[in-house]
């Protein structure tokens, strides 16, 4: 897209040397994050336990985490481009492994939710920086698909590290103990990252624009708070008023990037139909995964009786079948196509989906085990073919702004999946009905009704969790039924959306030659070039 150059004649140019041992880095950093988001789902029995926190609140500490960086996303892929990505990057790193401390030993539900929202800051200034900076370490498209196949696998290799190490911390240890996971992580991907990334910036970013960080992030947090209390109390005028207010505040952030000559955002990525697909693609595809994935840990612990580290072994089928997919996913859509590929992957999820809505207390692992591989498998797929499309899409300049652009589509969607798919769960649950004298803390969440039933005698304890687990299950299983819907409509829409998009196979030539600014032009045209002809 960017040169006309082939492969082998610009492959002396194109490869930079450390490249490999800065994408090591760049792993560490995706693998940080995705570690902090599974580990959470491990501990909640734990934290309802300790803290009792209410079930609003319980949503509050799984989800304010994805409102934060949702709502920060894009200001800040627009800083490392603006500040530099390898800066931010390690500054943001930094505060994510201080600010983990202060999630270990927060002592209310009202502090941990604080805590988790300052980690959900620092958390949006690594994954844009991550990606951005494998858009401009690999110039060969192919060396870029499999570097960013690796950066997929680490994600979905964290999700298998995080339950299996938490596990055996929250059988030795408090359940703070799992955020301290993130310390030695982030202490090597500073140190290594300082001597092995190169700094990349937007040669002519522009002047920050402060207003429109203030829109983005009031838009993002208002729209999906309305979405949560709406779901979860149904109808109010508070609820209404944080929704138009969300809405008014989004319309002002489009309008004014529209205006700016050098914008926050460039609205004019989503011209590109295969970039728009992939962005739609992934939101849709966590949004209807995340109720599985919020929900699921308290399913193998508070419902099947697992211990945790038995519960975090249990979930490691999806990340192995996501590891594997993710390391030849861009081949198979280069040999396939795009658009088979992500949509194929997306079926196969809502199939898995679809296959738990028969859940119940008593469900043999057989089941679950393969359906969570299937789901692995299929998210791998999808994942890593549309993250290489978006990244592709554009030039090298804009990468940070087209990286946090899929992981805000990523996170907004994890934010909608637990406030829309959780508060049903929690609504399904809260109806049960138990025997005369279960406490009002039984209702607000499962780890609720385990701590109440210590206190009542042996006949009540079990008639009550007995309930309480089926209703939990029955919120489960209408929850996986919603996203398996929710999975096989964002394959259909893919279908479309993707409707000829390539893999990019010319090389750019690297920057020690003096070609970065015609590379930049050059992606420039080949995006008007596939926007106008509908590709």
């Amino acid at each position: 897209m960017t040169s006309t150059l082939r492969p082998a004649e610009a492959s002396g140019a194109a490869r930079r040397p450390g490249r490999w041992a800065a994408l090591s880095v760049l792993v560490l950093a995706v693998l940080l994050v995705a570690v902090d988001a599974t580990v959470l789902g491990l501990a909640t029995p734990y934290i309802s336990e300790d803290l009792t926190p209410s079930g609003t609140q319980l949503l509050w500490i799984g989800d304010i985490y994805s409102f934060a960086i949702a709502g920060l996303l894009v200001s800040m892929g627009g800083l490392g481009d603006r500040v530099g990505r390898k800066r931010t990057l390690l500054a943001g790193a930094t505060a994510f492994g201080a600010i983990s401390v202060l999630n270990a030993y927060a002592s209310t539900p009202e502090l941990l939710i604080v805590a988790r929202a300052l980690l959900g800051v620092a958390g949006a200034t690594l994954m844009p920086a991550t990606l951005a900076l494998i858009r401009n370490l690999f110039h060969d498209p192919r060396e870029r698909s499999l570097a960013v196949g690796i950066w997929g696998a680490a994600a979905s290799a964290g999700t298998a590290v995080g339950p299996i190490a938490g596990g055996f911390l929250l059988e030795h240890f408090w359940w703070g103990s799992v955020f301290l996971i993130n310390l030695p992580v982030m202490a090597v991907l500073v140190l290594v990252g300082v001597k092995t990334l190169p700094e990349s910036r937007d040669p002519d970013p522009g002047p920050w624009d402060a207003a429109g960080v203030a829109l983005s992030l009031v838009g993002m947090v208002a729209v999906v708070y309305a979405v949560k209390e709406a779901a979860a109390h149904g109808f109010a005028w508070g609820t209404l008023g944080a929704g138009l207010l969300g809405a008014a505040a989004l319309y002002g952030f489009v309008r004014r990037q529209l205006t700016l000559p050098v914008p926050l955002l460039d609205m004019r990525l989503f011209g590109n139909r295969g970039f728009s697909g992939a962005v739609l693609a992934d939101l849709l595809t966590v949004l209807g995964l995340s109720g599985l994935v919020f929900f699921l840990s308290q399913y193998l612990q508070l419902v099947q009786g697992r211990g945790p580290f038995e519960a975090g072994l249990a979930e490691l089928p999806a990340a192995i079948g996501a590891v594997a997919a993710g390391l030849i996913a861009g081949r198979a859509a280069r040999r396939l196509s795009v658009r088979a590929v992500v949509c194929g992957g997306l079926a196969a999820v809502g199939l898995a989906l679809a296959a738990l809505t028969v859940l119940d207390q008593d469900t043999g692992y057989p089941l679950l085990g393969t359906a969570l591989l299937v789901v692995g498998v299929g998210a791998g797929f999808a994942f890593t073919v549309t993250a290489d499309v978006i990244l592709s899409s554009v030039p090298k300049k804009q990468a940070g702004a087209a990286a946090a652009v899929s992981e805000t589509a990523y996170e907004l969607g994890a934010a909608l999946g637990i406030a829309l798919l959780g508060s049903i769960v929690t609504g399904v649950y809260r109806d049960f009905t138990g025997p005369a004298g279960t406490p009002a803390a039984a209702h607000e969440s499962l780890g609720g009704a385990v701590e109440a039933a210590a206190h009542l005698p042996a006949a009540p304890a079990a008639a009550m969790l007995d309930a309480a687990r089926q209703s939990f299950v029955d919120g489960l299983a209408l929850a996986a039924g919603l996203g398996a819907a929710v999975l096989l409509a964002a394959a259909v829409a893919a279908w479309f959306l993707l409707r000829g998009q390539k893999l990019d196979d010319t090389t750019e030539p690297g920057p020690e030659h003096g070609a970065e600014h015609g590379a930049e032009r050059g992606a420039e045209r080949g995006a008007e070039h596939g926007t106008k002809h509908g590709c």
